[in-house]
């Protein structure tokens, strides 16, 4: 490719998810940084280094990802997700363990958590199934079993890890495209049903005791303060603290002091409240918003159904760990150890969003440049 091609090339690129992606990563290392410079372990106090060069794995990973086209993706799909579902139950039998939980495959240095890949691997596998039938005929129940079964099977997998949330999401990840995929009424009702029953049945059977103390922590977090409960008392209190404008860089008491666990991880966004009020939040969240408007602007400007559905569940993604982790850390929902995206620190879930951007990029730019 000559000079004049590449320019003519680089014009038409979209940098918009790649951007807005970048500025909430930016934020979150700065975040990341303040809210463990003040640990006594090395190690805690370098993860920002770790996740700089996590970023810059997952940002190289997107960019090429980004020029591959999109009739690959459907191509290699199941593929992929195969590849994604071995691993899973590799997981269950060699795993790492860590945290109460065995979620990592280890080679050599580096740790990958199968089940954030897993998500872009249902993603593309229910987008190739459901392209395959009529637009624009609504979907009955019998037709829901097949995609049904594609994603239960690595969110069953995930569950067993344990990790519920991330099993879960994967679930959601299903519902949501689904629903953009159009159902009839009758089949909303039917799933509605399911739902409330297999809810009840799971709460009282498939739950672990500390699964179900979550539950009950949200609802009276304050029936167990110095135990069950205490994440999330701390985390509002960080929150609470950080009123309009914040305490500043580096000014939170509750990372300082270590009285926030996790504040690496699941509690980023307590800290980031705390230090940079409700100011800095409602200017993080608007980020979100763009790119999430983004993905909806895509999913109705592409011409393939396929593409569309894929665009809608990357969307989805970023969607549910945004809601889930900024709703639970403000004490509206339960505690379940979903991510902030981009914001805490965690390689394979930098290196999942780093494929959902290039993904996207990929689909959006095969309308200028394949």
């Amino acid at each position: 490719m000559n000079t004049s091609a590449l320019v003519e090339a680089l014009k038409k690129y979209d940098f918009s998810f790649f951007g807005i992606c970048a500025a909430i990563f930016l934020m979150g290392v700065v975040n990341l940084y303040s809210a463990t410079h003040a640990s006594s372990s090395d190690h805690m106090a370098n993860l920002y280094k770790v996740q700089l060069g996590w970023y810059a794995v997952s940002l190289l990973a997107g960019v090429i990802v980004s020029f591959i086209q999109p009739k690959n993706f459907f191509r290699f799909a199941w593929l992929i997700y195969g590849i994604n579902v071995f691993m899973l139950i590799l997981v269950l039998f060699l795993g790492h363990k860590g945290m109460g939980a065995q979620r990592w495959l280890v080679i050599g240095p580096i740790r990958i958590q199968p089940s954030e890949l897993m998500k872009m691997s249902v993603i593309l596998v229910l987008a190739r199934w459901y392209s395959k039938r009529d637009p624009d005929k609504e979907i009955g129940f019998r037709e829901l079993v097949v995609p049904f079964i594609i994603a239960f099977i690595p969110a069953l997998l995930t569950i067993l890890e344990p990790d519920l949330g991330t099993g879960l999401l994967i679930l959601l990840i299903f519902f949501v495209i689904t629903f953009y995929r159009k159902l009839k009424w009758k089949t909303i009702m039917i799933l509605a049903v399911i739902g409330v029953i297999s809810g009840g049945i799971m709460y009282q059977f498939g739950l672990k005791d500390y699964q179900r103390k979550r539950i009950i922590t949200f609802i009276n977090p304050n029936a167990d303060a110095k135990g069950s409960g205490y994440n999330a008392i701390q985390s509002k209190i960080a929150i609470g603290s950080g009123k309009v404008i914040g305490k500043g860089f580096k000014k939170s008491s509750q990372a300082s002091l270590n009285y926030l666990p996790e504040n690496h991880t699941d509690f980023v966004f307590s800290i980031f409240n705390e230090e940079h009020g409700f100011v800095g939040s409602l200017f993080l969240i608007s980020l979100f918003l763009v790119l999430f408007y983004r993905f909806i602007w895509l999913a109705q400007s592409v011409p393939r159904i396929f593409e569309s559905i894929v665009v809608i569940g990357i969307m989805s993604i970023f969607f549910w760990h945004t809601f889930i982790n900024m709703g639970m850390v403000a004490g509206m929902m339960p505690i379940v150890g979903l991510p902030l995206p981009l914001m805490s620190y965690g390689g394979s879930s930098l290196l999942t969003f780093g494929f959902c951007c290039g993904i996207a990029t990929s689909i959006s730019n095969a309308r200028n440049l394949f």
